[in-house]
């Protein structure tokens, strides 16, 4: 009997001394433990005899001194240690086991170790374990994707995070505070199971702000989930913004002109019209919306016969190989006159990042009113060559405006082309070398200069060649003034018929 009771004692002895040996020496802890309180002393060791916890070192840390068994420590682990192991079966398997942190940037891990049957986990300082010779030296890969500028991250088949780099956990911290579960995925994960590979805009907002965070995320297959990384473009998201905004404000600015406008971008496919485009061209606005490009709108518009009809189709090509080269240095200019009588003036301009815009634009009214314009002073100049006296009229701005064929005739201006820039001193002085000596000139240029109390009257002057004239000056509305010269003595028959003719 006492051989038994000392042989119990030996045995207790013993494995007290195997306990010791496989625990730490007790060292002074803080009163939390966690990721986030980089002041907690994180070294504690526990001993579990299968799922069983039969042993562990004084425990100081918040929540574990209620661990009775392996769940109960998973279950405290697995929010900054995803990858702890549901079961001390894998420990037994493996050998050796170390769990890094989900954040990279925390220098903190979880060893377990297989040891005679008993299963030992510590909660270590990884500073002072192989784990940094490793990221150092022989994963440079790992320490490329933990020092990444941008979020990376390791989502399992149960949307959860098992790791990520410090970009991650810096975004995490900043839209949803600083003590957040790291677990808890941030960006959307694959829906229905199915696996993303091409690259996706998403946004993430602040849970206290209405602000979008925009980034393009990528998933990748993984045998134990999805390698996933997000690039930040909210600078390109702003600028399309901006770019859009401007393109709407140009385009309701646009649709108040009644000239017809067309962009075309650098691949030369048209990017922006307004309404007046469609109703100066009777293009239909689903063409125009499809976005044609430079080739098929020209074609289209020869094909509605909108503008001037080619000889052949390959001078037409070539026409228009010339009108962008001209329209991306700004040159061309063009008036199109159209077989149903409209008439278009066209204009291309070069604008920038390599876009061209062309101009449309009705001038039918102003050149119909031209060409009457036209046609009533061919009318009106056709009446004064068939006068038998010379006649001169004067703009209220003092220059010679119009003359007839007889005037042309008696003052030697028979080449004039009807139409002279010279003042009326320059006239007064050509007068003056075919006339003999008189005030009349000046009076008259003086009355030409005049702006009020003006009043019609005659005078006399004789030419050089005895000719006597009856000038007659008579004011105009607006300031101008005609002036009438008739010969006190007949012209010989044969100028009067050539005067009629």
């Amino acid at each position: 009997m006492v051989d038994w009771i000392i042989l119990a004692v030996i045995s207790v002895v013993s494995a007290s001394l195997a306990v010791q040996w496989l625990l730490p020496r007790r060292q002074q802890t803080s009163d939390n433990f966690g990721l986030s309180e980089p002041a907690s002393l994180f070294n504690v060791v526990f001993l579990f005899d299968g799922d069983r916890l039969i042993s562990h070192t004084d425990i100081a840390l918040d929540g574990f001194e209620a661990v009775r068994d392996w769940s109960d420590l998973r279950r405290l682990l697995q929010r900054d240690f995803p990858g702890f192991p549901e079961t001390p079966e894998r420990v037994r398997h493996e050998g050796n086991l170390v769990i890094p942190a989900i954040d990279c940037s925390v220098e903190r891990d979880v060893l377990c170790e297989w040891i005679d049957g008993v299963v030992r986990v510590q909660l270590r300082e990884s500073s002072d374990y192989p784990r940094t010779v490793l990221r150092e030296n022989s994963d440079p890969i790992r320490l490329a994707m933990e020092l990444a500028p941008y979020p990376v991250w390791h989502l399992d088949y149960q949307n959860k995070i098992r790791w990520c780099n410090a970009a991650y956990v810096s975004l995490v911290r900043k839209v949803r505070g600083g003590d957040t579960d790291l677990t808890a995925p941030l960006f959307p994960g694959p829906e229905n199971g199915a696996r993303i590979s091409a690259k996706t805009r998403v946004f993430i907002s602040s849970e206290d702000s209405a602000n979008k965070l925009w980034f393009d995320l990528t998933m990748l297959d993984h045998p134990e989930g999805s390698l996933c990384y997000a690039v930040d473009i909210n600078a390109i998201v702003a600028a399309e913004t901006a770019q859009r905004k401007f393109v709407q404000t140009m385009t309701k600015t646009f649709a108040q002109l009644s000239i017809g406008l067309a962009i075309f971008d650098r691949n030369r496919q048209l990017a922006l019209f307004n309404p007046a485009l469609i109703d100066l061209t009777t293009l239909p606005p689903d063409f125009l919306s499809c976005r044609p490009n430079l080739s098929s709108f020209f074609d289209r518009l020869r094909d509605q016969h909108m503008m001037p009809e080619p000889k052949n189709y390959r001078s037409w090509r070539n026409q228009m190989n010339d009108l962008l080269e001209a329209a991306e240095d700004g040159n061309y200019q063009e008036t199109w006159s159209l077989p149903s009588g409209s008439v278009y003036s066209v204009s291309g301009r070069p604008h920038p990042d390599g876009a061209v815009a062309f101009l449309f634009e009705d001038i039918t009214a102003e050149i119909t009113l031209t060409r009457r314009f036209r046609a009533e002073m061919d009318l009106m100049q056709s009446i004064l060559d068939k006068l038998a006296d010379a006649v001169a009229v004067f703009g209220d701005d003092g220059t010679l405006a119009f003359t007839n064929y007889a005037y042309q005739k008696l003052w030697g201006e028979a080449d004039g082309a009807g139409f002279e820039p010279d003042t009326v001193l320059d006239v007064t002085r050509n007068w003056q070398k075919h006339c003999t000596a008189t005030p009349i000139l000046g009076e008259i240029r003086d009355f030409v200069e005049m702006r009020d109390s003006r009043a019609e009257w005659s005078a006399r002057i004789q030419m050089r060649n005895g000719t006597d004239l009856n000038c007659t000056i008579c004011p105009l509305q607006n300031g101008a003034t005609i002036i009438r010269f008739a010969t006190h003595n007949a012209l010989p028959q044969h100028e009067i018929q050539q005067i009629s003719a």
